[in-house]
């Protein structure tokens, strides 16, 4: 029995975990705790927690690709989701099917704070190209002005990648911005 448990431990990996992975894992288990039972941003410590559990699992053959008759590791599989652009508009699509229309509902005069957004992206934009951006790089610099980081970061990852960077920071600073 005992060697029987040595084996399976082995097998999985736990007797190469290094104390780097164990603390990783442990950590992520804390976020992973956080956002399920005690509620706490979840949409946000639920991936984040998943991921690091997932890249610090020892012997990680994860990522194997498909070869000579061997399956691919499961995260290879679920990177095609990524690399195939499939997971960023499911994402988007999730958020959007959350959101809750009831305060506009009751009070249809906020739909002045979605028009504003808009016009905020058209003016960034038309910005951002007057002081001589490409389209693309425009583009990217105008979302910005609908106070939505994520898409952000996502449209200027797709459109413009040179200003990532710029973007990202600017996205972040405007998405992050205290609401009065």
């Amino acid at each position: 029995m005992l060697a029987q448990l040595s084996n399976f431990a082995s097998g999985i990996g736990l007797l190469s975990i290094t104390w780097e992975e164990g603390g990783m894992i442990i950590l992520a288990g804390i976020l992973i705790y956080l956002a399920i039972a005690k509620k706490v941003e979840p949409l946000l410590l639920l991936p984040i927690g998943f991921g690091m559990l997932i890249a610090n699992m020892p012997l990680n053959t994860l990522m194997d690709p498909p070869g000579n008759g061997t399956p691919a590791g499961l995260m290879w599989y679920i990177y095609q989701g990524i690399d195939l652009a499939i997971f960023p508009p499911l994402i988007f699509l999730g958020i959007g099917a959350m959101t809750d229309f009831a305060p506009l509902i009751a009070n249809p005069i906020t739909i002045l704070l979605g028009a504003g957004a808009q016009a905020g992206i058209f003016t960034s934009f038309l910005g951002a190209m007057w002081l001589g951006f490409s389209p693309e790089q425009a583009g990217s610099i105008g979302i910005i002005g609908g106070a939505d980081g994520p898409t952000a970061v996502y449209l200027t990852s797709q459109l413009a990648p040179e200003i990532l960077g710029p973007v990202a920071v600017a996205a972040h600073c405007v998405w992050q911005a205290p609401r009065p």
